[in-house]
């Protein structure tokens, strides 16, 4: 965050986002982020403290990741270093994401959690906050 911003609690972040939608989902319907934005799901991250198998570990972000690339249902287990720079809701808070055509567009009216970065060579990803939840959004470099 830079220096001088506001900064809110995630109650307050709570109560003063308007990514609402505009009438109740019925049980049958999908959620708008499909359906109505074509968000793409792509993974579920969870927060762990047991090291796993297949662990890979991303120094930059102080944090070891397993499972993606073994799931059928995208299920990424995360287990942060003490000192890890990542945000203490995503941290603690299971994610998920969604691949998005454009990421800046994406972010408009959101609550930023992680402002747009690049973690590998071809994607681009920020984090926001719904709800109380962290989602990631993900845009990948079609080439």
């Amino acid at each position: 965050m830079e220096s001088g911003a506001t900064t809110f609690t995630v109650e307050e972040r709570v109560s003063m986002t308007t990514d609402r939608l505009e009438r109740k989902r019925q049980d049958h319907e999908p959620p708008a982020a499909t359906s109505e934005r074509g968000w793409r799901y792509h993974h579920l991250g969870i927060p762990t403290s047991v090291p796993r198998p297949g662990e890979v570990y991303l120094e930059q972000f102080k944090l070891h990741v397993s499972g993606f690339d073994t799931s059928p249902y995208g299920i990424e287990w995360m287990r942060f270093e003490p000192d890890s720079p990542i945000s203490d809701l995503i941290k603690t808070v299971p994610h998920i994401a969604f691949e998005v055509n454009d990421l800046d567009a994406a972010l408009v009216g959101r609550d930023i959690l992680t402002e747009p970065n690049s973690p590998s060579v071809g994607a681009r990803v920020a984090m926001i906050i719904h709800n109380g939840a962290p989602v990631e959004l993900i845009e990948f470099r079609k080439s």
